[in-house]
């Protein structure tokens, strides 16, 4: 598996590449990606194991959502209050995420301490096994120089796209 670093690199030399595959992949039937895009999804998370990477703990914070709050602040035993005061802040775009990365409950192993109250977009990461895959590319871009398996999903989709099309 590519270090960060090396994965870093990989997509801003794929970048310009994504961006117009991913303009030309907005044209077709998102239906038919979507099953697609879930079946590489699969397969790739065969073979890539979060815990050896973590990349995206140690460096983004989720956007976490009220719910998210009230979950992990129940599970911890704190006031949802101070959980928000202790470990958010409001981003540019008026979402809470976490202070600091890497995220406060990312253990040495990679291991997370609130894994099974963990938030909606942290369960959801990278995103490439939801429906209307189309309406995320944008983001999906973004976690290519993040995360393998979103970078491995795009690679992988592209081969088919090309030889189907």
């Amino acid at each position: 598996m590519k270090s960060p670093e090396e994965l870093a690199h990989s997509a801003k030399q794929k970048e310009s590449e994504n961006k117009k595959f991913f303009k030309k992949l907005k044209k077709t039937n998102s239906n038919n990606i979507d099953v697609t895009v879930k079946a590489l999804h699969d397969e790739v998370f065969e073979i890539i194991d979060c815990l050896e990477c973590a990349n995206c703990c140690k460096s983004i914070s989720p956007v976490i959502t009220d719910k998210d709050i009230e979950r992990i602040a129940k599970h911890l035993k704190l006031r949802p209050a101070f959980f928000t005061e202790k470990f958010l802040h409001l981003d540019i775009e008026n979402d809470y995420v976490f202070n600091d990365t890497p995220c406060p409950f990312l253990m040495t192993d990679n291991y997370c301490t609130i894994y099974n109250v963990r938030p909606k977009a942290c369960s959801g990461y990278p995103h490439t096994d939801r429906k209307h895959f189309t309406q995320i590319l944008d983001l999906t871009l973004k976690n290519t120089f993040i995360c393998p398996a979103a970078y491995n999903v795009v690679e992988k989709l592209k081969e088919i796209f090309d030889t189907r099309h």
